[in-house]
């Protein structure tokens, strides 16, 4: 996978705090950014639901009788 560079602005007192404990800030930011956009596609993915939940038909039948076998 690919790698970008990115320049972010950080607390100074974090950023002593992190260092001190020995925190690999960019693993950190790297984990943050990937809870991030997995929280945002969870939400997105939440609301569209929302606005289009799924209906029973009659193709449910066969399909939970398929899912029986």
């Amino acid at each position: 996978m690919a790698a970008t560079r990115t320049t972010f602005t950080l607390d100074s007192e974090l950023a002593r705090q992190a260092q001190r404990l020995g925190i690999n800030i960019s693993a950190a930011a790297r984990q943050g950014v990937t809870d991030a956009v997995r929280a945002a596609l969870v939400q997105a993915d939440r609301e569209a639901y929302l606005r289009q939940p799924e209906r029973l038909d009659d193709d449910w039948a066969g399909a939970e009788a398929w899912s029986a076998s």
